[in-house]
């Protein structure tokens, strides 16, 4: 489910961080990461990073008219999702795989490197997506749902800006988002096509894969993954403050 998919992406990058911005210092050809990687561990840029990779974890849902990233802002991401749907071949099709995961991250990077308007854009997108994840919204109000979403995404956005934040890492934090999302549906019941386009599906052996929306997810997953993603969030922020 959508809010499962975001607190793994935000707890996964709370993780991936601080190993990823030390990279450049191992010399060599890694060097040439230091411009990405740059303040990343600041408190700021690390909460937009957390936020970031949480809307990111949404990503590969966009081939579904019904999901949650669909609803998100209305018609506009509905259109869309029926877009990406018709172009991946359906669910769980392109954009579960580690294909889309390279491609998203490399796109967001260009658009970081290259298109301050377009990095902006996404980077709107990807904040709406994972306060609509976490449940931000009027239930069965859609559109109310996503006049609340655009309100709070332009706060939340205004607010990163005001704290510098930089998104020369937007690219790894997509990446790594999306990640957790394919990682994380493997370990249901349907699995996806990790190495698309061959078609064979990873997922758990012996039906072990996990059933979406139901009691262990909703009441077991759910909480323990939002208290790792706070704690994370308090062991990286505490030391720093």
């Amino acid at each position: 489910m959508g809010h499962s998919h975001a607190l793994t992406g935000a707890g996964l990058w709370l993780l991936a961080a601080p190993a990823l911005a030390v990279v450049p210092e191992i010399g060599g050809p890694a060097a040439g990461l230091a411009p990405v990687v740059y303040g990343m561990l600041s408190p700021a840029e690390l909460v937009a990073g957390a936020v970031v990779c949480a809307g990111a974890a949404m990503l590969p849902d966009l081939d579904h008219p019904h999901s949650t990233i669909a609803q998100t802002f209305g018609p506009a991401t509905w259109v869309l999702s029926k877009v990406v749907n018709w172009l991946s071949g359906g669910h769980r099709h392109m954009t579960h795989s580690l294909f889309f995961v390279v491609a998203a991250g490399v796109g967001a990077h260009l658009l970081a490197d290259h298109y301050p308007i377009g990095r902006d854009i996404m980077v709107v997108l990807l904040i709406g997506l994972a306060l609509r994840a976490v449940g931000i919204g009027v239930p069965q109000r859609t559109i109310m749902s996503a006049m609340v979403n655009i309100g709070l995404t332009a706060g939340t956005f205004l607010f990163f800006h005001s704290r510098g934040v930089g998104y020369m890492w937007l690219g790894l934090a997509v990446a790594v988002g999306c990640l957790a999302h394919v990682v994380g549906d493997c370990l249901t019941e349907r699995g996806c096509p990790v190495l698309w386009p061959l078609k064979h599906k990873w997922l758990l052996p012996w039906n072990m894969g996990l059933k979406t929306g139901r009691r262990f997810e909703v009441k077991i997953l759910g909480p323990v993954l939002s208290v790792v993603v706070v704690g994370l969030l308090a062991a990286r922020l505490i030391p720093v403050m």
